[in-house]
């Protein structure tokens, strides 16, 4: 393992030992509060019961995300409600799948949607990862062969996303996401996922899997707390941003009616 020191220390702090991991998708699932704490800056509700999973709702009450690690398989689940754009959808996200890539979609669910149409597979033929038919499907496989994203259709026409990674030794995560789900959270999860950026684990919670990379590096406890308050800044500043430009919209004024009978009335 490399070993690689990080700067702007502050005293009296004790580092620990965290392990940067690549590829990412076979980096374990991490600290779940990564997406929770995230929403909850957003205005999500925690609709969580004491001691049970994870539950949140969006502010419009349309969306619920929910990480249950109690059941088998167990991992994530979001569902949509029909809007006017879009039908109900869902998504379903093993345990295993790293937060960072789980907040790939669940991050865009609170980004206004880009003017340009998404491609999901744009972010994946950037990394020059290898896409191809196989039948009906149109699958993209990363450059190392560990993970996939694939469009499958079923014999009966459904259609689905269906995406994963695995190592040699079995260890791996699946998710699917139904047809109706909306494509710019499809794109924004498959970013994430085709990122080479390694994400960090502490000592203890690197996978062992002969295909990752691992570097060694001293983090002090300030430094993740300021790199998470960073992102719930990030979050709050966005809610802030939009408040900001509803309260700025003019309103729409009242014309005067005309009598019932057509006429003016002179004052």
């Amino acid at each position: 393992m490399k070993k690689k020191q990080w700067q702007g220390w502050g005293p009296g702090e004790q580092a620990e030992q965290h392990y940067l991991v690549q590829p990412r998708a076979l980096a374990g699932g991490g600290d779940i509060r990564h997406v929770s704490e995230f929403l909850r800056a957003s205005g999500w509700q925690d609709r969580s019961k004491k001691d049970g999973p994870l539950l949140m709702e969006s502010p419009d009450r349309t969306v619920r995300i929910a990480y249950d690690p109690y059941v088998l398989p167990g991992g994530w689940t979001i569902h949509g409600q029909a809007d006017g754009l879009n039908d109900k959808w869902s998504a379903y996200l093993g345990r295993q799948t790293p937060v960072e890539i789980v907040a790939g979609l669940t991050d865009a669910l609170n980004r206004p949607r880009s003017a340009h149409a998404p491609n999901v597979w744009a972010p994946l033929e950037e990394q020059k990862w290898h896409t191809r038919f196989e039948g009906q499907d149109y699958t993209a496989t990363s450059p190392d062969g560990t993970t996939w994203m694939q469009y499958q259709q079923g014999p009966d026409g459904g259609v689905m996303w269906w995406t994963g990674a695995k190592d040699r030794q079995g260890n791996g995560w699946t998710a699917n996401f139904t047809p109706n789900t909306p494509i710019h959270l499809v794109q924004a999860f498959s970013a994430e996922l085709a990122s080479p950026d390694p994400v960090m684990r502490p000592r203890g919670r690197v996978p062992l899997s002969a295909q990752i990379r691992t570097w060694s590096v001293s983090v002090k406890p300030s430094q993740l707390t300021a790199w998470q308050q960073a992102r719930i800044t990030t979050a709050r500043a966005a809610v802030w941003a939009r408040n900001s430009a509803r309260s700025t919209q003019p309103r729409a004024t009242a014309r005067p009616c005309a009598p019932a009978n057509g006429t003016r009335t002179r004052r």
